[in-house]
C-alpha cells in the first residue's frame, strides 16, 4: 500500500516518556535500512504529545494483510489505521 520507499524498512511505536523533565516520544518513527545498516530515523506520524499536553501514547503497530498499519494506543484506548492512497 505505502510507496516502496517503505518497504523492508522498521516502524518503532515510540510509546513515551513518563519520568522525565521534558517528554520525548508518543510517536511512530520509520527507521531507513541500507542492507542491515540504519541510515536515518525520521518522525512518520506524530501529534500524540502537544507541548506537555498528551492524548496518546503508542504501543505496538501491526501491518495488515492490505498494507495498512495498526497503531494500538493504551492512553486513549484507540486503535488506529494509517493507510497510503
Amino acid at each position: 500500500m505505502f510507496p516502496a520507499e517503505y518497504k523492508n524498512q522498521i516502524f518503532i511505536a515510540e510509546h513515551g516518556s513518563w519520568n522525565r523533565t521534558e517528554k520525548i516520544g508518543y510517536r511512530i518513527t520509520l527507521v531507513k535500512l541500507q542492507g542491515n545498516m540504519a541510515i536515518s530515523y525520521d518522525v512518520f506520524a506524530s501529534g500524540w504529545l502537544k507541548g506537555e499536553e498528551v492524548s496518546g501514547r503508542p504501543v505496538d503497530i501491526q501491518q495488515m494483510p492490505d498494507g495498512s498499519l495498526l497503531v494500538s494506543d493504551d492512553y486513549a484506548g484507540k486503535i488506529y489505521r494509517i493507510s497510503y492512497n
